[in-house]
């Protein structure tokens, strides 16, 4: 049983923010992708749950750009739709499908721009690589 309470997810969401990204951002404009990896001293599953659940994507959302959600399931699963308050320069809302979903191991989500918000969690000593 994974703990999901808020004062756990809370925490993780601070070890998920607290440690700096591993370099700077890996980008190639040729095929559209920029990749960041982070180490974050948490289990895969315990990581996999706040990127699971809609309500947490605001505070662990580094850019500010999210503002909240608007509508969502309580756990993200394969398929499913969720909305988000958004701003960048001016308020907008948009809606994203779960598009790739590997319990503890990767999660992903498209917008109708075709972008995709891909998390690959892999196991490593004292944590998780993102």
């Amino acid at each position: 049983m994974v703990n999901s309470s808020p004062a756990h997810l809370r925490s993780l969401e601070h070890m998920m923010t607290a440690h700096g990204s591993q370099g700077s951002p890996a980008h190639d404009p040729e095929r559209r992708i920029v990749s960041v990896s982070q180490f974050v001293p948490a289990t895969p599953q315990q990581v996999f749950e706040v990127l699971a659940n809609p309500q947490m994507h605001s505070v662990i959302d580094g850019s500010g750009s999210v503002r909240g959600q608007l509508h969502a399931p309580a756990r993200l699963s394969l398929g499913a739709k969720f909305g988000m308050s958004m701003r960048l320069g001016l308020p907008f809302r948009i809606t994203n499908t779960v598009v790739e979903f590997e319990e503890a191991r990767q999660i992903g989500w498209r917008h109708f721009g075709g972008h995709v918000w891909r998390y690959v969690l892999s196991l490593i000593e004292g944590g998780t690589m993102v």
